[in-house]
């Protein structure tokens, strides 16, 4: 199957994929930090006045906002995907096989990110969620909108009790979430082997990552990212998604920064909330980039640029995570131990502009992304 063309290619989802890798990068790299205590999801205490505004900023825009907007992409991409394949003719049980390829692919991809890079991963996810949910991309619009409840109401009870739980248990911190306890390339790997199946289950249990998936899939079903099809309602739930983001961030930011000391329950509740309200913030940034990719000039090169990353999403969201791992860990050059908060977010930002400007020049030369490619001759490969 032939790649579509720039023309063909919807622009919304490549603007919003190119932005996300930003904000997974600010929200990744103060998790290798460990010069500070951490907050209950990790974030370190800012060690500056500076230090905590970005952390006051990132609790309420960031943190728990990429993942949602990745998860919701990721099943947008997947079902527009499986819509081509079956309007150019092929066979749903050829589409379905080629899903399920791609699916473990990616959980390998997973894999190899989280034992020999050393990153932290989200790819493993997306390759359960492919073969856990992927079979509703061709069931009727029904079963999917009852999947949506039975997962939101799932999502809802479970992570109340379970961050309530944990944030009683640790007292209302959290630990770091890089290699900051061991300095050996070999113990590193093997740790992150083992406790890689643990982190796939984290991410579905304590984490509603499942529910944004399902989302983008129902979205993409009604071609909700159309900016000028649905440029009202599109408006309504940026405005309202974002709103709701900030206001469920506001707490745990309050808590975070020191401005709120309650007691290790109501800690976990807010935590809680900040995960939760982190769904509409994940696709008020979506459907924001709907709106603008509907009436922006798709060759302005901050567009352009953009959406060449978006293109090119696995490529650059292995690339930041390596140069994170590189630069941050103690098995390289160790500044997680050094860094506050200011300089992880400086690299993070200065790593993202790295990848602009990378995708920038494979764009111009007409090259995809290698990791991207690669995956696709995996899966397509007869």
């Amino acid at each position: 199957m032939k790649p579509i063309s720039n023309h063909e290619r919807s622009l919304a989802p490549d603007l919003a994929r190119g932005f996300m890798l930003l904000i997974i990068a600010i929200a990744h790299a103060p998790l290798w930090l460990s010069v500070t205590n951490t907050n209950l999801l990790s974030r370190p205490e800012g060690g500056s006045t500076v230090g905590e505004i970005i952390n006051f900023f990132c609790i309420l825009f960031v943190d728990n906002r990429g993942m949602p907007l990745f998860a919701a992409l990721f099943g947008y991409g997947m079902t527009m995907m499986v819509k081509r394949q079956l309007s150019a003719g092929m066979l749903e049980t050829e589409s379905k096989r080629l899903l399920k390829r791609r699916s473990l692919f990616l959980l390998l991809f997973g894999l190899v990110h989280t034992v020999i890079i050393g990153g932290i991963d989200i790819l493993a996810f997306y390759g359960t969620a492919g073969l856990l949910i992927g079979w509703l991309l061709f069931r009727g619009d029904q079963t999917l909108r009852r999947g949506i409840l039975l997962v939101s109401l799932f999502s809802i009870i479970f992570i109340l009790f379970v961050w309530t739980g944990i944030s009683i248990d640790m007292n209302g911190y959290g630990v770091s979430a890089g290699f900051s306890d061991t300095s050996s390339y070999g113990e590193a790997a093997l740790t992150k082997l083992i406790g890689f199946p643990f982190m796939i289950l984290a991410q579905l249990f304590m984490y509603p990552m499942l529910l944004p998936v399902l989302i983008g899939m129902w979205a993409a079903r009604n071609d909700l990212l159309n900016g000028k099809k649905h440029r009202k309602l599109l408006i309504l739930i940026a405005i309202t998604g974002i709103a709701i983001s900030i206001i469920g961030a506001l707490p745990f930011a309050m808590i975070s920064t020191k401005l709120w000391i309650p007691s290790p329950a109501t800690i976990g509740l807010m935590t809680s909330l900040q995960i939760l309200t982190g769904l509409a913030g994940g696709f008020g940034y979506a459907v924001l980039f709907g709106l603008i990719g509907s009436f922006v000039n798709r060759t302005g090169f901050v567009t352009y640029s953009l959406a060449a990353l978006g293109k090119r999403s696995l490529t650059f969201y292995l690339f930041n995570e390596a140069m994170l791992v590189i630069i941050m860990s103690p098995v390289a050059f160790g500044l997680g131990h050094v860094l506050h908060t200011t300089g992880a977010f400086v690299t993070a930002v200065l790593i993202w502009f790295t990848s602009l400007f990378l995708a920038t020049i494979l764009e111009r030369k007409g090259l995809r992304g290698p990791a991207d490619a690669f995956m696709r001759r995996l899966v397509y490969k007869n």
